[in-house]
């Protein structure tokens, strides 16, 4: 049908230019037709009413409007008939000489005019075979598309001039718009889009350009090809580097804050002080109990002189405890000192805000972490949890470095699950493969990918929507 549609438009458009018109068909005769359909609230009826004034004014038998739906033409009107019984077997007649002038997209006059084109009419000359009528068909048009049809018979005993034929263009030219615009309101939303679609379709696709449309349906097998094509399916969640161990450094005992000496990301040696406790009181407990021993030593020196056996065991014993007190206090002097227990970087603990705090025995000053020495943690959502394996290799992307990737491997997964910020994740624990670590630091965040084999295009981009699917209509009990 597309193949004929220039045909069709040349002919409507000449019948809109030609000035040589019936008589009796005027500007203000298309205003009226305009009017009737425009003033009746359903299609049916107002196509019914159109019918019926075109029969009067045109002098003709009879009318019909038909539609196309679903590829057939289907008579929506007739004049002077309120209903229409699409089972009649009139109406089929006519349905089928309106489907026979769509598909040669032309105007059909039977019996033929005098030097008109010929033209297949078999379903025109069954139309009227028995009744001496004569007929025509000519096509609605809508932005280039054939959506309808209107038939007009008339007695044989006056034979269609080309005038009135003339006419027959420039009314079916002028209403075809109105006409399609009223029809398509009153259609099913879905009805509309697939109609569309399809004009779209035909627009795009049914070419006689065999080339193009070769080169399009290559194209769209390739993508649909792609679909199934298997690809590296990763499985992405955030990420942070911790060190490998982490050391809380711990106040030995109560006391004051009276030196701090770095700050979190202060890279610090073994043994280095790192922070201070004031030491006054030890010191006093220090000198208290060297001062006891002193003092027991010398009695029982004594006692030892005068053979006192009491006084020297007695004296003796303090003494013992004495020592035992001193070197505690002395013990816990040493302990004043924060100390770093090996290489590293401090990663937790600004002391320098709480010089002069007091701290409680066992409370947290300072975590300290390798600087060499990482370990990945990852935390992969629930859902995807059911994908990682060990030894899974992967790729880490740092927000601090993100045009470098680094590479990885699955070394553990925590058999439990955490919640956190409204979401369920398992933590992943993953090594990482560099041998440039001097930009690397404990607590650095990114987005890491781990590779869960090869999957369908199709399922990496749909299994997320078919998991949630499932998990629904269970919980609905379906």
């Amino acid at each position: 049908m597309s193949t004929h549609l220039g045909n069709i438009n040349t002919m409507t458009t000449a019948a809109v230019e030609n000035t040589q018109l019936n008589t009796k068909i005027n500007a203000e005769s298309i205003l009226e037709f305009q009017a009737t359909l425009l003033s009746h609230g359903h299609f049916d009826e107002a196509t019914t009413a159109l019918a019926t004034e075109l029969a009067l004014k045109l002098n003709l038998e009879r009318v019909s409007i038909g539609i196309s739906e679903h590829g057939q033409m289907q008579v929506k009107a007739i004049s002077h008939s309120a209903e229409v019984e699409s089972k009649h077997e009139v109406n089929r007649r006519i349905a089928a000489a309106m489907d026979e002038a769509a598909e040669q997209s032309a105007l059909i006059v039977y019996p033929e005019m005098a030097g008109s084109q010929p033209r297949l009419m078999l379903a025109h000359v069954a139309l009227v075979r028995g009744s001496g009528n004569q007929v025509s068909t000519i096509p609605l048009v809508n932005n280039g598309a054939i959506f309808g049809a209107i038939t007009h018979e008339r007695n044989a005993s006056k034979l269609y001039q080309p005038d009135e034929i003339d006419a027959f263009k420039h009314i079916a030219a002028l209403l075809g718009p109105v006409l399609y615009l009223k029809w398509n309101g009153e259609r099913p939303w879905y009805a509309r889009v697939k109609q569309d679609f399809s004009a779209w379709f035909n627009r795009h696709f049914s070419m006689t350009d065999v080339g193009f449309k070769l080169a399009m349906y290559a194209l769209t097998a390739g993508l649909l090809a792609l679909l199934f094509i298997p690809v590296q399916y990763n499985i992405s969640a955030p990420a942070r580097l911790e060190g490998s161990i982490q050391r809380a450094l711990v106040a030995p005992e109560n006391g004051y804050l009276q030196h701090a000496y770095v700050r979190p990301g202060d890279k610090v040696k073994a043994h280095q002080v790192l922070a201070e406790l004031a030491d006054e009181d030890l010191l006093l407990e220090i000198r208290r109990w060297q001062s006891e021993l002193a003092q027991h030593e010398n009695t029982y020196s004594a006692a030892l002189a005068q053979s006192d056996r009491v006084q020297m065991v007695v004296n003796e014993s303090k003494a013992e405890e004495a020592k035992t007190q001193l070197a505690l206090a002395e013990a816990k002097l040493s302990r004043a000192r924060i100390v770093a227990p090996f290489d590293g970087v401090i990663i937790k603990g600004d002391l320098k805000q709480l010089l002069g705090a007091p701290v409680q025995r066992g409370d947290t000053l300072l975590t300290i972490a390798p600087a060499d020495s990482f370990r990945l943690m990852i935390e992969v959502d629930e859902r995807d949890i059911s994908e990682v394996k060990l030894n899974q290799a992967g790729k880490l992307a740092l927000v601090s470095l993100p045009g470098e990737t680094l590479a990885f491997k699955v070394l553990r997964i925590t058999p439990a699950a955490v919640s956190k910020e409204e979401r369920n994740f398992f933590e992943v624990e993953g090594a990482i493969k560099t041998a440039d670590l001097a930009t690397l630091r404990p607590g650095l965040e990114g987005i890491a990918k781990i590779k869960a084999g090869q999957h369908a295009l199709i399922w990496s981009l749909t299994h997320r929507l078919i998991d949630w699917a499932s998990i629904t209509f269970w919980k609905w009990g379906l």
